[in-house]
């Protein structure tokens, strides 16, 4: 199965992504069969941060190339793939993560007060 995923390149705590396609079975920065494009997190502007080969992407997905979910939500933004289920999805995960955050932050102030102190 082919993939269309992130391999990472850069240097050390200056991350920089080129969108890939690639077989599923290659490793993350493996040998890729083309690359349609880049993401990089760090730039200020929203404009330089992600640049994709709209054309040979929707070649791609018409071929069968399935995104990783990063790459899916990228091209979603971009109105190259519909809107999907998935959304719907994340967004309830992402609700539950912040509910389990906040109750964790609650409760380690709680355990505070009862807690002797070392030393």
């Amino acid at each position: 199965m082919v993939r269309i995923r992130m391999t990472r390149a850069g240097r050390k705590n200056r991350p920089f992504y080129r969108i890939q396609v690639l077989d599923k079975r290659e490793r993350r920065d493996g040998a890729f069969i083309e690359q349609i494009g880049w993401y990089d997190p760090i730039a200020k502007d929203p404009a330089k941060q992600l640049k994709i080969d709209e054309a040979r992407a929707k070649h791609w997905l018409s071929v069968g190339a399935q995104p990783s979910d990063t790459v899916r939500d990228m091209l979603a933004k971009r109105s190259l793939l519909p809107s999907g289920p998935w959304e719907a999805e994340r967004s309830r995960q992402r609700k539950v993560v912040e509910a389990q955050k906040a109750a964790a932050a609650a409760a380690p102030a709680e355990g505070k007060k009862d807690a002797p102190k070392a030393g």
